[in-house]
């Protein structure tokens, strides 16, 4: 083969290499955890502050939803409404007493960690009633025990589940750039690049490989041409 067709031949073989690489699924780095979400007049608002540290005022509504989730804007919200009325609308105020409606949704069985099931389909309430200075946490270790937590003071399980792990690092594929979780735990596909990958976790030795064959067969197209002169 003439020296100018080998050099197509490698561009052709690159291209098609690049192309392959791209065809891939996207995906980004997940998390499975419970998440805490403050409730306002039937929405919820992810918590600015972790259940050990906030202090609810009597009448005020609390979520935690399990799931897998990316980051805080797109995290898995409780699927009930955060209505105090219908939590605690039968449990009369007392003094030195404040009542906190609890949601706890433990989320879809695509979310479960592997051998584990949510403990039930739909969203389970209850009304605490604590001290007025209570935290969130107390609020739901008096409703919702067991509870546990990892070193970092991370909430893990509620009610027991899961009975393992603690917002382990998943892969979320993303479809149509919406992040929709997989119960399978793996290292993360996407990165910053720190780690000697790309974005879609195509490595970036291999890159320069491929660029390196590129730049030999255009040496020896020159190299050829020259001895011909």
């Amino acid at each position: 083969m003439p020296a100018a067709g080998t050099v197509l031949a490698l561009l052709l073989a690159l291209g098609g290499v690049f192309t392959l690489l791209g065809a891939g699924p996207a995906v980004a780095a997940g998390y499975r955890y419970w998440s805490f979400w403050e409730g306002t007049d039937g929405s919820w608002t992810y918590a600015s502050q972790g259940p050990s540290t906030a202090r609810p005022a009597d009448g005020s509504v609390q979520g935690f939803r399990f799931a897998v989730s990316k980051d805080a804007p797109d995290a898995a919200r409780p699927r009930a409404a955060a209505d105090f009325r219908a939590v605690c609308g039968s449990t009369p105020a007392a003094a030195g007493k404040k009542r906190v409606a609890l949601v706890i949704d433990f989320g879809m069985p695509a979310d479960a960690p592997a051998g584990e099931t949510p403990p039930r389909a739909e969203p389970r309430t209850a009304c605490a009633s604590v001290a007025p200075e209570a935290t969130t946490a107390e609020a739901l270790a008096a409703v919702a025990k067991p509870l546990r937590y990892n070193s970092a003071a991370l909430l893990c399980a509620i009610s027991g589940y899961p009975r393992e792990g603690c917002g382990e690092q998943i892969a979320v594929p993303e479809e149509n750039g919406t992040a929709a979780p997989t119960a399978t735990p793996t290292a993360p596909a996407r990165s910053s690049g720190t780690d000697g990958t790309t974005g879609s976790g195509t490595s970036v030795n291999l890159l320069i490989g491929l660029a390196a064959v590129l730049a030999l067969g255009a040496a020896a197209v020159w190299k050829s041409r020259t001895r011909n002169r």
